[in-house]
């Protein structure tokens, strides 16, 4: 910023001065105008028709790399301004400050009581406030537990002391809260083992990447019952969904990964305004053979919203009570692909972008009301799609990738259709695809689980934070507390008391 000692005495100069300030400010005014285009485009790509084609997480930071850019191109402009700028504040969110967040109250006061112009005494007219958001780094803390001894002066036999408090580990160092944190660390925050080591060390706290899976490892002992009991509750459910994704594990033997199995399992009602609380849970399994949803979902009867994997569909030949529903943005993306060469694929899409806008209007309606709704407007639309879809596919070469996604459709036809007569069925699967996206982020930090056993751990502690995330509960308050019910020996028939849901119930 220019002061005015940096001002000079001659007019000609300071002419010169103002135009090459100005042209300065011209520049960064452009740089910001480019940089704001640069994050329109990523929000139109983000949110317009071409957002398959960038992964999430690439986009995210992507933007995140604009927006910075744009705050120091902004900043610099408003340095050589001299002043803030007049435009209108961007709108972002700029966070907000909860009320039950400490105040800590910061008085700026003037130097002197006495009027600058005739030297009375002042008096307060008013004040402004002001509140920023502050932080406390981590801070680390040693609780010191005592246990006085007692002896009796009498007989001097007698040595009272009361028992050591229950640990989730016994003989460490680590309270519940500081395993629930590690945990929360690697299975929320997609945080390694190994990065966390380094986070402590750098606060002098030296632990080996070994003892924080030691905990770890104990932590999921505990707590797979929850898992388990989740697993029974969805059991019950009338309507489930059901995906998968690879789950690379460490294999010694042969010096390489294998790639397991992430199976996940979930149930949320409330787009049709059912009772029952949305959940999740999670199971490992070394391979994708078909029996394994069988295995996982036991004596489960009902209704099955899938993908188009093939071991699904063994499903309903072994088990006569379970009906599939599969999913129309499986059935999307096929045509998706080949939108940009292939006009009946274009129309297609038209077609499901019907379906869909029918949704936007029946969410959050009862079950009967959006069975009513999709029966006046919505079987139309399948009827006649069907039938396009059959006279294209004679058409089409049953090679091609248009006539492979007409067949891909026209085989899971049934379940495509079965949400018309069904309420509660949504028209695709993306709740159980939104549960899988954290494992997915996991992966991608974590590489690959270390065996079998660590990736049985991983679903496990992964189900009951995806469970909080669901009820909107803390997991790390969540966490400590059940750690710390467990650690003293709640009962393992009332495990169904500690389920996150019931935090809100």
């Amino acid at each position: 910023m220019l002061m005015e000692a940096d001002l000079p005495d001659d007019v000609d100069a300071l002419r010169a001065l103002v135009l090459e300030q100005a042209r300065k400010l011209e520049s960064a005014d452009a740089e910001a105008e480019r940089l704001r285009a640069i994050i329109e485009a990523f929000r139109r790509h983000r949110f317009g028709r071409r957002s398959e084609q960038l992964d999430q997480d690439q986009l995210q930071l992507g933007l995140e790399d604009a927006e910075t850019a744009l705050a120091e191109a902004e900043a610099a402009s408003e340095a050589k301004a001299g002043r803030p700028r007049s435009d209108p504040v961007r709108k972002t969110n700029r966070g907000s400050l909860p009320a039950h967040l400490e105040r800590i109250e910061q008085i700026v006061d003037v130097e002197s009581n006495a009027c600058p112009c005739c030297g009375g005494a002042l008096h307060q007219v008013g004040e402004d406030v002001a509140e920023r958001l502050d932080v406390v780094p981590t801070t680390f803390r040693v609780v010191v537990t005592r246990r006085p001894r007692y002896g009796c002066r009498s007989c001097e036999s007698a040595i009272v002391q009361p028992p050591a408090p229950a640990r989730i580990i016994e003989g460490g160092i680590p309270t519940e809260a500081l395993i629930a944190q590690v945990l929360v660390s690697k299975y929320a925050d997609h945080l390694p083992l190994y990065r966390q080591a380094q986070i402590y060390a750098r606060q002098g706290i030296r632990l080996d990447r070994s003892t924080l899976a030691d905990w770890v490892g104990r932590a999921a002992w505990y707590l797979r019952p929850l898992r388990d009991h989740i697993l029974d509750e969805l059991r019950r459910s009338e309507r489930l969904f059901a995906d998968e994704t690879t789950a690379p594990v460490l294999d010694p033997g042969r010096g390489r990964t294998k790639t397991g199995q992430l199976w996940a399992y979930a149930r949320d009602d409330r787009p049709w305004g059912g009772c029952d609380p949305p959940i999740v849970a999670y199971v490992y399994a070394p391979d994708r053979k078909a029996e394994r949803p069988q295995f996982h979902l036991g004596d489960f009867a009902g209704i099955l919203q899938v993908d188009g994997y093939g071991g699904y569909a063994a499903l309903p030949r072994r088990r006569q009570q379970i009906r599939l529903a599969f999913c129309w943005a499986h059935v999307r993306r096929k045509f998706y692909e080949l939108a940009d060469t292939s006009p009946v694929a274009t129309e297609v899409l038209r077609r499901i972008a019907l379906l869909y806008a029918i949704e936007d209007d029946v969410r959050g309606l009862s079950a009967e009301q959006r069975r009513a709704a999709r029966a006046g407007r919505s079987r139309v639309i399948i009827d006649d799609l069907h039938q396009y879809l059959a006279a294209r596919g004679r058409q089409v070469s049953a090679k091609s990738k248009l006539g492979e996604a007409i067949r891909y459709a026209l085989t899971r036809w049934d379940g495509l259709s079965r949400f018309i007569d069904d309420g509660r069925i949504d028209l695709d699967s993306n709740t159980v695809e939104r549960s899988i996206r954290p494992l997915a982020r996991n992966r991608k930090n974590a590489l690959f689980a270390g065996s079998d056993e660590g990736g049985d751990n991983w679903a496990v502690i992964a189900t009951l934070i995806e469970c909080c995330k669901l009820s909107t509960i803390n997991p790390h308050q969540w966490l400590t507390e059940t750690l710390t019910s467990l650690a003293n020996g709640y009962p393992a028939n009332s495990v169904g008391d500690l389920m996150p849901w019931t935090v809100v119930a």
